[in-house]
């Protein structure tokens, strides 16, 4: 997989308009400002591939970014207060309208912010993924901003913070030390490899 080689492909603001799986997808979920653009562009090795806002809630559409045959889908940022309830309830049904149609989603990367708690939304979601039973990760984002002690303080919370914790893979990410991008670049090679060569291997 060349990560050199990525491409902004298409964007959708309803379900409706999503077009059909082609291939494998990694989906990218979290709150708004989490920095899921961010990791993006990060994996990439680009600046402007993913647009970064500093405008929590900017985000309104599903966003599609092809890499030779896997496609990763930045999914619209959840839980801005300020946000509309007919926008809530349209990037809601665009999410689930996503994660519950016939699609290859390899695995939905699962962004928390590890300065904070994980919050009531955050849950939410973890709970859905675990509910649906598909695959996810959970990404500890924004990891430079805290220090050691600071760091530590969090890991040891978040046992008592997300049911099953000690079960669910964790990947720490910084975009300014780049921790993480090739624990993440290395997993999604790994769960996206052609389904018919993994039979052939077997």
């Amino acid at each position: 997989m060349n990560w050199n080689q990525a491409e902004f492909e298409s964007s959708f603001g309803t379900a409706k308009q999503l077009r059909p799986c082609n291939g494998a997808e990694i989906a990218f979920a979290g709150r708004s400002n989490v920095g899921k653009s961010t990791l993006i562009n990060k994996l990439f090795n680009r600046k402007n591939l993913a647009r970064v806002s500093s405008v929590p809630g900017k985000t309104a559409t599903i966003n599609f970014y092809r890499c030779g045959d896997v496609t990763l889908v930045d999914l619209p940022g959840y839980g801005y207060a300020k946000t509309a309830k007919s926008e809530l309830h349209r990037w809601r049904d665009l999410i689930n309208g996503y994660l519950q149609a016939e699609r290859d989603v390899r695995a939905v990367f699962q962004l928390v912010d590890m300065r904070h708690a994980p919050t009531k939304d955050d849950l939410q979601m973890i709970d859905f993924l675990m509910d649906t039973e598909m695959p996810f990760v959970l990404v500890l984002t924004k990891a430079d901003k805290l220090n050691k002690t600071e760091r530590e303080k969090r890991l040891a919370a978040l046992p008592t913070e997300i049911p099953q914790f000690e079960d669910i893979t964790t990947i720490i990410f910084s975009s300014m030390t780049g921790e993480g991008v090739e624990e993440l670049r290395a997993l999604t090679e790994e769960i996206t490899v052609p389904i018919e060569d993994d039979e052939a291997d077997a």
